[in-house]
């Protein structure tokens, strides 16, 4: 047996082996936020909703084993003192990197009506330099109901499979 073809292979069973069981990025997913379009300011409820979709966010994204989701807590006042993530020039970023994260995950509910409304997480990168990638569906309807089929939906088939998410990352 030629003495190159078995340390290529050896070297691509090594490789795939390592891939598969390589830990999934660390990612800080911060609290959505409202981001509201239309005529109506947001509501308490509207409010009220932005916490338990976001632990759902956090949960659909680890369990689907794309992430390892690291706590927020550690910067959570200084967030909250802080502007619209969306707006501040990267602070998210910033935040993640406290966190020691490799990515930094955003998200923001727009509200252009009570009928129209849309779902956008937001993914850096940190590791990797790339460009934030978005990630969008659109709900009908402004239920508790209607918001978690819309973040199912968005990790289930919009995002990037794990091993997507985990190649992405290097």
């Amino acid at each position: 047996m030629n003495v190159h073809y078995l340390l290529s292979a050896v070297s691509a069973v090594l490789l795939v082996t390592t891939a598969a069981h390589a830990e999934p990025p660390k990612a800080a997913v911060f609290e959505f936020q409202l981001a509201n379009l239309g005529a109506q300011s947001p509501t308490d409820a509207d409010r009220a909703r932005l916490g338990p979709l976001t632990d759902l966010l956090r949960q659909q994204l680890q369990e689907s084993g794309r992430y390892q989701i690291v706590s927020t807590e550690a910067v959570k006042a200084e967030v909250e003192k802080g502007s619209d993530l969306r707006k501040c020039g990267g602070c998210a970023e910033d935040y993640a990197r406290k966190l020691k994260a490799d990515v930094a995950i955003t998200g923001e509910i727009q509200k252009v009506s009570n009928l129209i409304l849309n779902i956008n997480v937001y993914v850096k990168d940190l590791k990797a330099g790339a460009p934030e990638q978005a990630y969008s569906v659109d709900i009908r309807g402004d239920t508790d109901t209607s918001f978690e089929r819309g973040v199912r939906y968005l990790v289930k088939n919009n995002m990037p499979a794990a091993t997507e998410a985990v190649e992405h990352t290097r």
